[in-house]
């Protein structure tokens, strides 16, 4: 492991969010928000976020602080991956305008702050049960579950790696 820090300019802190959003507002610019922990990046992924994108002119992704991660019942060895490696990597996905990082067990409260006026999650969430819904839709906006590419999990390739299978381009 590398002891150097991996930075990059679209990671950002709750409050550089908030000056950044601030700015964003003044030029009428639509904000999707999406979530998630991203612990191994895979064509699912990317596809949903590449879709969520269209949907507005600026794509903020709250990422699982590490703790978060540990939370959600995911396994005794995750993340995997650091959340300073996952938000460097997904820091540079095109599609991607900023990563910021939560620590509660929901977004709730970054959804809050950033006042979205499209929440996506992927279709493992039915709308009704996605965080953040009821602030979203009261404010005008709307919630989208949208589809994902059928066969790409993060934990089904956890699996695989554990079991010795040989990860395939499709899983």
């Amino acid at each position: 492991m590398s002891n150097q820090k991996l930075t990059h300019p679209k990671i950002l802190s709750r409050s550089q969010l908030s000056d950044t959003l601030e700015t964003l507002r003044k030029t009428n610019k639509r904000i999707v928000f999406t979530n998630g922990c991203f612990d191994i990046i895979h064509p699912g992924h990317v596809d949903l976020l590449e879709r969520a994108k269209k949907y507005g002119d600026v794509l903020i992704l709250g990422l699982n602080s590490d703790d978060s991660v540990r939370r959600q019942n995911k396994g005794p060895d995750r993340p995997l991956n650091s959340f300073e490696v996952r938000a460097f990597v997904l820091a540079h996905l095109e599609s991607i305008s900023f990563v910021t990082e939560f620590t509660e067990d929901t977004p709730l409260k970054l959804i809050e702050i950033i006042q979205p006026d499209i929440l996506i999650k992927g279709g493992d969430w039915s709308p009704d049960k996605i965080v953040g819904k009821e602030l979203v839709e009261k404010k005008g906006g709307q919630v989208l579950s949208l589809e994902l590419i059928k066969g790409y999990s993060t934990t089904a390739l956890i699996e695989k790696i554990r079991c010795g299978v040989s990860p395939s381009l499709k899983q």
